[in-house]
């Protein structure tokens, strides 16, 4: 048989053959006429060379040929149709799927905690990997499938990729507790500019580079901080800081998070920066699969807390 010529529309004429033993009953149960399914099933005597059933009084005897092909064939349409139904009704308490998330450190401890004690009670069989985020190639790492999803600053992205919003993040200087310099200042105050820009600085910077947003702020209003050192996560930058007399800007809600853990002092910075939104991008193959829409709903339901509706120079609280 010439499988790339066979009309694949005979599988489900030999099916109600095999069911019905009747080409008038076969014809009523698929909508065809009687001399259609007689014609189809010339085809199929054709392409399988054999007679598939021979007569035997007013009945149609399958032989044993077509006998053979009776339960496999049934299991093929029935996957068939299942294939092409759509997403089935989805149970997040029997799924076993697995998906990798790529973001910052700072999802490592404000996002996965809270997902997993979430997972536990909604979803035991997911499982979620947290994967390193360089922000220039999250699009490159979800073409390839080496992540469903990445959480990341608003960028443009291509068509291919969808992006929905998390959250907005100000930022806040932090330093050690008893800093020699800013001793006279009080936490949740302005940090004088000359004073800002001449204290080293540790950058968050997952590619090595030294200028943030942060630096780009600084430019508009003609001054320069001094960055003594650049961290690819977050944790080395509030570790760094917390042990020395460098001071950083991170976001808010991370510095809220570890500000009494590390034992750091928490101040407004002398220019306005602009806040940070927070998205999650995947690509659009993805869209429909129910456990990775699941997944994304409880991402957003549980970052949606962190947004913000302050102004850059908001008070810390």
């Amino acid at each position: 048989m010439n499988f790339a010529s066979f009309d694949l529309n005979l599988l489900r004429v030999l099916d109600a053959l095999l069911e019905t033993g009747s080409t008038t009953e076969s014809g009523d149960r698929i909508g065809l006429s009687q001399p259609a399914v007689s014609a189809a099933l010339g085809r199929l005597r054709q392409a399988l060379d054999d007679p598939l059933f021979v007569r035997q009084g007013r009945r149609m005897v399958p032989t044993d040929f077509a006998r053979s092909l009776r339960d496999p064939l049934r299991k093929l349409l029935d996957e068939t149709q299942a294939l092409l139904s759509g997403p089935q009704v989805f149970d997040p308490m029997r799924t076993t799927a697995s998906f990798k998330i790529s973001g910052s450190d700072f999802f490592a401890d404000l996002l996965m905690p809270k997902l997993a004690e979430r997972m536990l009670r909604l979803a035991p069989g997911i499982v979620v990997q947290m994967v390193d985020l360089v922000p220039d190639s999250y699009a490159a790492i979800i073409d390839r499938h080496q992540a469903d999803l990445a959480l990341i600053p608003r960028m443009p992205v291509p068509d291919w990729i969808l992006q929905e919003s998390l959250f907005h993040s100000s930022f806040v200087t932090i330093a050690r507790k008893g800093h020699p310099r800013l001793c006279r200042i009080l936490p949740g105050d302005v940090i004088p500019i000359d004073l800002f820009c001449d204290l080293g600085h540790v950058l968050f910077s997952p590619e090595g580079n030294l200028t943030a947003m942060g630096d780009k702020a600084l430019a508009q209003v003609g001054r320069a901080r001094r960055i003594m050192m650049t961290m690819p996560v977050f944790s080395g930058v509030y570790t760094a800081v917390a042990q020395s007399d460098l001071i950083a800007l991170i976001p808010k809600q991370l510095a809220l998070e570890k500000a009494e853990m590390f034992g750091l002092d928490l101040y407004q910075p002398p220019m306005p920066v602009t806040r940070a939104e927070i998205t999650m991008v995947w690509h659009r193959r993805a869209d429909r699969n129910p456990a990775l829409l699941w997944l994304r709903q409880q991402i957003s339901e549980l970052m949606a807390p962190l947004d913000e509706g302050l102004s850059p120079d908001a008070r810390i609280v």
